[in-house]
């Protein structure tokens, strides 16, 4: 009996371990809270980066951004969580957000609220500040195989588990990649993005 409840108090302790650790991770595929666009988190070279991975309305445009030679870039694809770092000592992430509806970049925290939701805050100029809260949508994404060489880790590739629409890179596809509308994916491995890949490798 003593066994039985020592192998119980194990499971209930490593249970509890692996949901606190699931609750702590930001990277995954979040639905917006006015459901427009799924946001796509992933760790690129120690920090966070977020990228549109789907759109309810496709072929959307960067039209309101401050440089003219961006106003034509898609938005599925488009960078939206900059540079994120992890706070010390808390469940947090700290960096930047480009709002595509105003154009402007404003700082930014993105805390996990459990494992099915992300509150994310922005705050132009220190005040101002308003955020809102986003759904998962797809699981937490493993290591991305461009992150994990720039670390000198063994070159596996192994393909995230997540969602979007079109991938720009055919060969970093997997079959069973599946948006929940069911198109296939669109972004792939976001750290290998170019407006990402430059800044995180």
């Amino acid at each position: 009996m003593r066994e039985l409840s020592k192998i119980t108090s194990i499971g209930i302790f490593l249970a509890s371990g692996i949901a606190s650790a699931c609750a702590a991770d930001p990277t995954g595929d979040w639905r917006v809270a006015d459901g427009v666009a799924n946001i796509r988190i992933a760790e690129c070279n120690g920090s966070m980066w977020g990228v549109v991975s789907w759109e309810k309305t496709p072929g959307g445009r960067d039209s309101n951004n401050p440089d003219v030679s961006k106003r034509n870039r898609p938005t599925l694809g488009m960078p939206i969580l900059l540079d994120m770092k992890k706070k010390p000592g808390a469940d947090q992430w700290q960096g930047q957000v480009y709002n595509a509806k105003d154009g402007q970049t404003y700082s930014s925290t993105i805390k996990p609220l459990g494992s099915d939701q992300l509150e994310i805050q922005g705050c132009m100029l220190g005040f101002l500040c308003g955020g809102e809260t986003w759904s998962r949508v797809a699981g937490p994404i493993p290591s991305s195989p461009s992150n994990s060489m720039a670390k000198g880790s063994p070159k596996t590739q192994v393909a995230p588990r997540t969602t979007g629409s079109v991938n720009p890179n055919p060969a970093a596809k997997t079959s069973g990649q599946k948006q929940a509308t069911g198109a296939t994916d669109a972004v792939g491995d976001i750290c290998l993005l170019p407006d990402i890949a430059r800044f995180a490798h």
